[in-house]
């Protein structure tokens, strides 16, 4: 018997309300991971996914586990759910949301996010009555789970979302921890784009025997829409480089890739200086400064939004005309994850590196897990690039910056040759030795002591401004003279 291939929505057996909303959203066919992953969970298996982002696996879950709901309404337990879904940052969370509601808006279903960066007062009303679909962060389910205003006896789903992403931010531990608040008896469906040993373990870990296991490509490959480059450049000539792209027409609608925070408001700040409309977004912004950065990215207020990994996770935006990675990863996998911001929903996109010398371990770590070789470009020791750079606004504000710091050290210095000693110890030093007639050098009349009377003692004797040798002075006696001659220095 011939295996029946799946082209439409419709050829899924899906719940007909489901269907409406797919077709008020005009989607008619399923991508790949879709049309594998939707009768197996509808069926009530375990699911083992592994895709890259970008090709539809909120709907390759969300779409079945509504058809379930749909065909089982019941109300959901008090401060509980049905279904809980795990999302490693706050903007995929309210995507996951977004795309529940969306495609359950025939049904009634009812959907609450929680994450962290907001009140808990708002989150803990809706929760209070019961949800259907819960998504939530890892850290602010576990306090609520510690402050007794979630249960999740009640769960019947589970969905671990971006699995080795929450790998990287450091997440396994608690959710192992949230696990054990889970009943045994449930469905689990466990998402990533890659597949490293430890992510394996948990999936071993989370799953029931013989899960449905579904790849659309091989792992840690990249999406063969994205033309792909790495330019060769200095690090001190990264911000010229990607000004000079903006000037480029094409490059519409970007994300801009740093590792640090910090970074992101500093590439913002150059697009700026140069009339690139730009938005920062890390994990220092406020929820609200992050939303009002995303909505004008996808209004097209901004072309560039520059962002750090863990924030732009939850980016899906079908019109991003290019990614560029101004600083590479230093996780090989994250690669994958940054193109794959771009070539969305069918369309093409372009993909962009900026590779300094020390980062070139970096770019043979990328092409090893990703097996390939990126074409590249050498725009090192640019003319070009290197005017451009020293023309910056900010270029030349750092080193007025660094020119006034160097005045001000020099302002600070002792003049040249100057004794660190003390002041009695350099009048000490410059004694003389005895000199012809059993009378000290320096005693009796002299010109300099008459014209420093300042330097003249008590007993009537002037200090010697005459330098003297140093191989030659011995410093005065000790015991009276009675012990043998010692050679005497300045510190003692």
């Amino acid at each position: 018997m011939k295996d029946i291939v799946l082209t439409k929505f419709t050829d899924l057996g899906l719940d007909k309300s489901l269907l409406k909303a797919l077709a008020d959203e005009g989607y008619t066919v399923p991508t790949p991971i879709q049309a594998q992953a939707i009768p197996g969970v509808m069926s009530g298996r375990d699911l083992l996914g592994i895709a890259q982002t970008g090709t539809g696996k909120t709907a390759a879950f969300a779409l079945p586990i509504l058809h379930r709901l749909a065909a089982d309404r019941k109300p959901a337990p008090r401060r509980g759910c049905r279904v809980l879904v795990l999302s490693p940052t706050r903007e995929l969370a309210t995507q996951i949301g977004e795309s529940f509601k969306t495609y359950g808006k025939h049904m009634g279903v009812s959907v609450a996010v929680v994450f962290g960066g907001v009140k808990y007062g708002g989150q803990m009303r809706a929760l209070a009555g019961g949800v259907d679909v819960l998504v939530a962060t890892p850290g602010r389910l576990i306090d609520h789970l510690g402050e007794k205003t979630i249960t999740l006896g009640g769960v019947e789903i589970f969905v671990l979302d971006e699995a080795d992403q929450m790998l990287d931010m450091g997440f396994i531990l608690p959710i192992r921890r949230i696990v054990k608040y889970l009943p045994k008896d449930r469905q689990n469906l466990f998402f990533s784009a890659t597949m490293p040993t430890e992510i394996g373990k948990l999936a071993s870990e989370l799953l029931n025997p013989n899960p449905h296991k579904v790849a659309v490509a091989p792992e840690s490959t990249t999406v063969e829409r994205v033309k792909q480059k790495v330019i060769f450049v200095e690090t001190a000539r990264k911000r010229a480089l990607l000004c000079e792209l903006f000037a480029e027409q094409k490059f519409k609608r970007v994300i801009v890739f740093t590792r640090t925070k910090r970074g992101a408001d500093r590439v913002a700040k150059s697009l700026e200086a140069a009339g690139v409309e730009a938005a920062a977004i890390h994990g220092d912004k406020s929820q609200g400064q992050r939303e009002r950065s995303l909505a004008s990215f996808k209004a097209g207020e901004v072309r560039a939004l520059v962002a750090t990994d863990i924030a732009a996770r939850g980016i899906d935006i079908d019109a991003v005309s290019h990614v560029v990675q101004y600083e590479l990863p230093n996780v090989p996998e994250s690669y994958v994850h940054r193109i794959g911001r771009t070539a969305r929903a069918g369309a093409d996109g372009t993909a962009v590196a900026f590779c300094a010398d020390d980062e070139r371990n970096l770019l043979r770590d990328i092409q090893k897990v990703t097996r390939q070789t990126i074409p590249a470009e050498d725009r090192r020791n640019d003319r070009g690039l290197h005017v451009m750079t020293q023309a910056m606004p900010e270029v030349a504000a750092e080193r007025a910056e660094a020119g006034r710091k160097n005045n001000g050290d020099r302002g600070q210095r002792k003049p040249q040759g100057r004794s660190d000693l003390p002041g009695g110890l350099r009048a000490q030093r410059n004694r003389p030795n005895g000199g012809g007639g059993g009378q000290r050098q320096g005693q009796g009349g002299g010109g300099n002591g008459d014209r420093h009377p300042h330097n003249v003692r008590k007993n009537g004797e002037r200090a010697s401004t005459t330098p003297i040798s140093q191989a030659a002075f011995k410093g005065p006696k000790r015991d009276g003279g009675s012990a043998p001659a010692k050679r005497w220095t300045p510190l003692d």
